[in-house]
């Protein structure tokens, strides 16, 4: 199939040999039966052993799957009459960054997320997810929107961080991400906040203050990619599987560590296996986190916010 993984492509090639088998079969009148039935329990036994034993570098390969699910894929699956809106009113309409208003199930909310295109020429367009500043503007712009207006905001997290080129810099970066988290701590909304591939460094964190975080079973959430950190501490950016066995930013490291709320189930092989399943375990999630969330007050949802942050970490005495 396209798109196959390293690691996936024993069992790519023994699903090829079933099909050619079953393809002769029809062509040639031979029966081969029994030998793809022995291959079919071969490869489901090949799955189960791959796919249940995920390292954290596979589950990093995973994510960034160029046939993941986006943020438009689930919007379009989970809610209804979405309209997206454009620009941040500043500079221009930053297409690393979709966001708008939408119903789920009948209630009014905000939805935004970074967007990954399909093909290298959608890439290029919405620049592979890295938002430059405008892209948060415009994220905040429509948040605040939603915070005057009383609707829950979502938002989906898939960037590898930030964009880090010159224009970024000379038109305020840093400044963007950090007012954008100064404003999130403050709304008296529900803020919902779920990874749905990486979630790479202020770039993820920028719309990622939530008072719920989630994350998809295979989805990474760090301060820097294993790349970025492997260049940093050993000087190959090549060592890069061996800096996401020791980083700690999968799921189930994070879920553990307390970092995220909640881990959300992925079908058998990888979101993309099954995107109509995805969108029903993701919004099954979204529902039951905004149903307890909608039940507080403004002044609740401020202060659930601050003590979820501030119990992240560990304060260690120096003396």
């Amino acid at each position: 199939m396209a798109g196959e993984l390293p690691f996936e492509k024993p069992l790519i090639e023994l699903q090829d040999k079933i099909k050619e088998l079953r393809r002769f079969t029809e062509e040639k009148g031979i029966d081969f039966s029994d030998e793809v039935a022995r291959l079919e329990i071969k490869a489901k036994e090949m799955a189960e052993q791959i796919y249940g034993q995920l390292t954290p570098w596979q589950r990093v390969q995973l994510s960034r799957h160029p046939q993941r699910p986006t943020t438009l894929d689930y919007i379009n699956h989970i809610f209804t009459d979405f309209i997206e809106f454009h620009g941040d009113r500043l500079f221009g309409d930053d297409m690393a960054i979709v966001g708008g208003i939408a119903y789920l199930d009948g209630r009014p909310i905000t939805v935004i997320g970074h967007q990954k295109g399909k093909d290298t020429k959608e890439n290029i367009a919405r620049n592979f997810a890295s938002p430059h500043p405008e892209g948060y503007r415009k994220a905040l712009r429509l948040m605040q929107q939603a915070n005057k207006f009383k609707r829950p905001i979502i938002c989906f997290i898939n960037t590898q961080g930030a964009f880090p080129g010159k224009t970024a810099e000379e038109r305020g970066q840093s400044e963007a991400i950090a007012r954008n988290l100064r404003e999130m701590a403050g709304f008296g909304v529900p803020i919902l906040c779920v990874v749905i591939g990486e979630g790479g460094s202020g770039g993820a964190l920028a719309i990622s203050l939530g008072n719920r975080i989630y994350m998809l079973e295979n989805s990474t959430y760090s301060v820097i990619s294993p790349e970025g950190a492997a260049a940093l501490l050993w000087k190959d950016a090549g060592l890069a599987q061996r800096a996401a066995e020791t980083m700690k930013i999968t799921a189930p490291d994070l879920l553990e560590l307390g970092i995220i709320d909640g881990m959300i189930e992925e079908p058998f092989g990888g979101a993309h296996r099954d995107m109509v399943k995805q969108a029903e375990l993701l919004k099954a999630t979204l529902v039951s986190g905004l149903e307890q969330l909608i039940q507080m007050t403004p002044e609740e949802l401020i202060q659930d916010r601050y003590v979820k942050f501030k119990q992240i970490g560990q304060y260690a005495s120096l003396s």
